[in-house]
């Protein structure tokens, strides 16, 4: 009976606060059960699960910290407890970011608004001349990063008496990455020392074309992973093709070509190394601007600190075991982290527009009808019709007044709204496990 005990002790805790929502230590769920059930206290928030107490004004807390591990498409956050055992896993999740999504739509917006100016209709000249970036500016997709780590941070603080905060600060070496050999002045001089570009391509590659090795004909610089797929004009990612077979390739890779020779010949792309370069330290200074006590660690550490431990290589992991404390952190095989989702709040579109760029759809709406918005997550009970049933799932908002309902099998449209209780309110994140 003990083993068992001790085999739930540790799952994700509950979060709570009291009654003036005040942050209190996190919880096992059972003990949250028991609340509930007894009438001591009120679900506050769905995801993450929060409780607040109806009696009870503050109490007691031990230090806690908040953990980061950064990365391009996935941040690891972690909250570790200091108890009288040792340091605790208590809660952990996985963001998972949005920067190539919004990377994407503004590639196709760029792409529409060159395609009008190309056409016959009303022209308006592009403006360049009035458009100036502030000091520590950011791309889109980069900034959307910092602010989806910057929002958790700050929620979690809101349900769970944070002391600390740890970060993993590193700086990947993308030249060393592509030339492990490199030191010394190697470092001043650039993969293209003495050529250009296009004499660098044509002795690299044979002066023939790589797919169909033509020679003695006009041979252009292709992109092996093109650029409307996520390539970069990096050199490794460049070659030689004629004009047929550039064309023919299209947007396709060179392995889908079905040459993925020539892409193995392409190092691994650095973008996601870049992205960490560029926002490592707007993210170190917006943590600092918290007031919190700040620890930073390098990623040698962490790594040192989860073998050491034999913990596995996930991104919530290797947030417990960001910093420079030599004392273990016990993480329970039971508990399994949440998967936070980044998908945005709203859309700043007006209209939807077609496949030329003309608007489709009519001006946008009131976001909130009946009290309800596109994203919520609701419980619809349904008690007669041809709809008869429990549906819970995320809302699509109507003004008439009839929504459709996506549960995790099926779409269910024309239940009204009278039959929906809210459950949970859209804030930009969906959330599994």
């Amino acid at each position: 009976m003990k083993t068992e005990n001790r085999k739930v002790a540790f799952m994700q805790r509950v979060l709570v606060v009291d009654k003036n929502k005040n942050p209190l230590m996190p919880c096992h769920p059972a003990r949250a059960r028991q609340l509930l059930k007894q009438g001591k206290a009120a679900v506050l928030r769905q995801q993450p699960f929060t409780i607040i107490l109806f009696e009870r004004e503050g109490g007691e807390t031990q230090e806690t910290q908040v953990k980061i591990d950064p990365g391009s498409k996935t941040t690891g956050i972690a909250l570790v407890a200091d108890f009288k055992r040792g340091l605790r896993c208590i809660w952990a999740s996985e963001l998972e970011h949005r920067g190539r999504r919004i990377r994407d739509n503004l590639l196709k917006r760029q792409q529409l608004r060159r395609g009008r100016r190309s056409r016959k209709t009303r022209y308006r000249q592009p403006r360049f001349d009035n458009r100036r970036k502030p000091p520590g500016w950011l791309p889109p997709s980069l900034q959307s990063w910092v602010a989806n780590i910057l929002t958790w941070v700050s929620r979690l603080r809101r349900f769970v008496p944070v002391t600390h905060l740890a970060m993993e600060l590193t700086k990947f070496d993308t030249q060393k990455m592509q030339n492990p050999e490199i030191s010394g002045i190697e470092y001043q001089q650039g993969t293209l020392q003495g050529y250009n570009v296009r004499e660098y391509l044509l002795e690299k590659w044979g002066h023939h074309c790589v797919y169909c090795g033509i020679t003695g004909v006009p041979l252009e610089v292709e992109h092996i992973i093109p650029e409307a797929r996520g390539g970069s004009d990096r050199v490794p990612n460049l070659t030689i093709a004629c004009g047929p077979c550039n064309r023919k390739k299209g947007t396709m890779t060179a392995a889908e070509f079905g040459y993925p020779e020539i892409q193995a010949q392409a190092s691994k792309p650095l973008k996601d190394a870049a992205a960490i370069n560029a926002t490592r330290w707007e993210l170190y200074k917006q943590l600092k601007a918290t007031g919190l006590p700040l620890v930073v660690g390098t990623g040698a550490r962490t790594k040192y600190n989860r073998i050491r431990q034999s913990y596995p290589k996930t991104h919530w992991l290797d947030a417990v075991c960001v910093g420079e404390s030599d004392a273990d952190v016990f993480v329970h095989p039971a508990l399994k982290p949440l998967i936070i989702t980044a998908t945005g709040r709203q859309s700043r579109q007006m209209c939807r527009v077609d496949k030329y760029g003309f608007p489709r759809t009519s001006a946008k709406q009131n976001r909130m009808v009946k009290g309800f918005q596109t994203g919520d997550r609701v419980k619809a009970v349904v008690t007669q019709g041809k709809k008869m049933g429990t549906y819970t799932g995320r809302v699509t908002v109507r003004t008439l007044g009839y929504f459709n309902i996506k549960t995790a099998h099926e779409m269910v449209q024309g239940i009204h709204y009278q039959y929906c209780h809210l459950q949970h309110r859209s804030d930009g994140y969906v959330y599994h496990t």
